[in-house]
């Protein structure tokens, strides 16, 4: 029942914050970008609406599963535990227990979400890595002048990925495996940690949320917890996730850094400590309305599954 209403909450969550999600990882992997209506007026004027939905499609057709392993490892591992320190499955966990349960949740996820990530960054930088490579073709200084007539300039290539499911077959035959798992090192660190502190928060929150005389909090009180456990999650991954972006961009064209630590060094060495946090004002702002849905739409579907199965 955990896996299915995950699933469910999953879906949902990803329809709601997808276009913050690309703006998100335009402003991390572009130092151009000097804030987040910056980078909205420049994508829309360069790319349109259609722009901010770049990479959906694998996202959405991955995420049910995604989510499912996340909700459903969290309550397998959690009543293991239960089972272990107190002998029933349906005692009250301490925040330890909960906590070790989001971090192996966290844990779980990073196998299947990485190639999905790096297909999802890819297709959201696409359009911008085509043009710095253009600018930087055009600026190149011809040594020697020429003698024959300019011949017409060759039509502009279109983009290298035609989708999601073309992206990761490329990169797996350019790259080979080990490009399906870029940034893999930075996505266990973020995901460990987040994961972690989302189902904490999200308990604690509920434990203050829920009125005297009643065991779990009602339907105002998931949103707000959730929002919460949201904002905290990603207040916590944000360096990290930095660092994933920017390591799954890396190698189309020039390769940059060479290791998780040459990236973190480089990174804060050109651009300052403050890049570590870019996008974290954005990642808080989705975070909140996502989390918010996918909390409110797992305890939904929990409960009816129950109520069906009794």
């Amino acid at each position: 029942m955990d896996f299915v209403a995950g699933a469910i909450g999953g879906v949902c969550g990803v329809a709601v914050g997808y276009p913050l999600d690309t703006v998100k990882v335009r402003i991390q992997t572009e130092p151009k970008y000097t804030g987040i209506w910056c980078c909205v007026q420049d994508m829309y004027r360069r790319e349109r609406v259609w722009g901010f939905y770049r990479g959906l499609s694998l996202p959405v057709c991955t995420v049910s599963l995604v989510s499912s392993v996340s909700f459903g490892t969290f309550h397998h591992c959690l009543s293991h535990i239960c089972r272990f320190r107190y002998g029933s499955a349906d005692a009250k966990p301490a925040r330890t227990d909960i906590t070790l349960s989001g971090f192996a949740s966290g844990l779980v996820r990073v196998f299947l979400t990485s190639p999905t990530e790096v297909a999802k960054v890819r297709l959201q930088t696409q359009m911008q890595t085509q043009m710095q490579q253009r600018r930087s073709s055009a600026s190149w200084p011809s040594a020697v002048t020429p003698q024959c007539p300019v011949l017409p300039a060759s039509p502009v290539p279109g983009p290298k990925y035609r989708g999601p499911l073309h992206c990761l077959t490329t990169v797996a035959c350019e790259e080979g495996l080990r490009g399906l798992y870029k940034g893999s090192s930075a996505l266990l660190f973020r995901d460990s940690h987040s994961f972690a502190t989302y189902f904490l928060s999200y308990s604690i929150f509920c434990e203050w949320l829920t009125p005297t005389g009643h065991s779990q909090p009602d339907v105002l009180g998931v949103l707000l917890a959730g929002g919460c456990a949201g904002v905290l999650a990603w207040a916590v991954a944000t360096p990290m996730d930095v660092i994933k972006s920017r390591l799954q961009v890396d190698g189309q064209g020039r390769r940059r850094y060479r290791g998780l630590l040459h990236c973190v060094v480089t990174s804060v060495r050109e651009e300052g400590p403050r890049v570590l946090f870019k996008g974290l004002v954005l990642n808080c702002c989705r975070a909140f309305p996502v989390n918010m849905v996918v909390f409110v739409t797992y305890d939904t579907a929990l409960r009816l599954t129950r109520g069906l199965l009794k």
